[in-house]
């Protein structure tokens, strides 16, 4: 079974979800964060699956990893968890980072 390709499916089905729930049912800042959660998971969804087909596992999980740290917080303090959990925020992203810096460096191997 293709776990990485599953998830960053699933991943880019969630984002959509996200962004549309910010669109029509939260309020300003709740929008805010889910569009940019939406966002960068969306775009790392897309990534983890074009890493995937270049046989660059490694990279394409860090990124889905590292997008679901980072859209999950921003989700969560849409729907009101505590200001505390923002400082997880950039843990994700140092992760997605990782993920495209692997990813390059996968590339220049090549």
């Amino acid at each position: 079974m293709n776990w990485l390709g599953i998830f960053a499916a699933l991943s880019g089905a969630l984002a959509i979800a996200a962004g549309a729930f910010g669109a029509h049912g939260a309020s300003e800042r709740a929008a805010e964060l889910l569009r940019t959660g939406g966002q960068y998971q969306l775009i790392h969804a897309v990534a983890a699956l074009v890493a995937l087909q270049m046989g660059a596992r490694g990279p394409g999980w860090l990124m889905v990893a590292g997008a679901a740290v980072f859209a999950g917080s921003l989700y969560a303090l849409a729907e009101g968890a505590p200001r505390w959990l923002g400082a997880v925020t950039p843990v994700g992203g140092v992760a997605m980072i990782g993920g495209w810096v692997w990813l390059a460096w996968e590339l220049g191997r090549r």
